[in-house]
């Protein structure tokens, strides 16, 4: 018995990473611009999440000491998703998933130094890996190629990803996950709100279908389903199983969009994935 609740634990983790996962080929699918994509997606995905935390009964109570954090990782998030779709939009699923997933590295190096823990040698080894990784993502380190600029923007969504993941690590624990990633939504949504007036955004008639997959499959039951197994697996845990997120993301968008990645994007992110896998267990050990 115990066994088979294990293995249902299990595959809902990996549902949660299928789900999070489509996130690629829809980025590259939907076509309107970024910050109303990134706008509708907040916007659909916070009614969906408020309705579900109202159903569970879930209070949305906040101490005021820890809004200013929990605003500020609402602007970190948005800018993970925008950074993360521009390269998407600049290169393909494969390239715009590896070069995001180089966050759990990033998030090592920068712990130390936001929260006052013990710095490690190994994560210097980890980030050269990564940084050789990187390499065979862009072999040929020219501004002007799109590749390029869609790697450097998805460090950059990474590293955005990493302070909010480390700024709201002493917050998480005070409140429940849904409903911080519902103000998170709020405020991605107000700050986003401009942008559906001053962009052209008539292509929500069209493309109202695929966002709302993204609010509510990626966004929405995703991250629901994947905070929910941090009850039953370790976050370490957690996060070695999410190392197949990008494998799911590429898998998808090999099937949909037909994007078959180049043997250097196979050994880039082979080696990221590597150091991600190694950086988990070692703090599970």
């Amino acid at each position: 018995m115990q066994k088979k609740l294990h293995v249902k634990n299990l595959l809902e983790l990996n549902l949660a990473m299928l789900f999070i996962a489509t996130s690629g080929a829809l980025g590259r699918y939907i076509d309107m611009p970024v910050p109303v994509i990134i706008g509708f997606r907040a916007l659909m995905a916070g009614v969906l999440l408020f309705v579900f935390c109202k159903w569970k009964g879930v209070s949305f109570r906040t101490s005021s000491k820890d809004r200013p954090t929990i605003i500020l990782s609402g602007v970190l998030m948005g800018l993970h998703w925008i950074t993360y779709f521009y390269a998407l939009k600049l290169s393909n699923v494969a390239i715009g998933m590896l070069s995001i997933f180089t966050y759990p590295v990033i998030t090592a190096l920068l712990e130390p130094i936001l929260l006052k823990t013990k710095f490690q040698k190994v994560h210097l080894l980890l980030a050269l890996l990564v940084l050789i990784g990187i390499y065979f993502l862009v072999p040929d380190l020219d501004f002007s190629n799109s590749y390029t600029k869609a790697v450097l923007l998805g460090i950059l969504s990474a590293i955005c990803y990493s302070f909010r993941n480390l700024i709201m690590k002493t917050k998480v624990g005070n409140y429940n996950g849904s409903v911080l990633m519902w103000y998170q939504l709020v405020v991605i949504g107000i700050c986003l709100l401009p942008f559906l007036f001053l962009m052209d955004s008539s292509g929500i008639k069209e493309q109202w279908f695929p966002t709302l997959i993204l609010a509510l499959l990626t966004t929405a039951i995703g991250h629901t389903l994947f905070l929910a197994s941090f009850k039953r697996f370790s976050i370490t845990t957690a996060s070695i199983i999410s190392s197949v997120q990008p494998i799911y993301g590429i898998i998808i968008g090999m099937i949909f969009l037909g994007e078959i990645p180049v043997f250097s994007t196979i050994i880039g992110g082979v080696l990221i994935l590597i150091s991600v896998v190694i950086e988990s267990i070692r703090t599970y050990r």
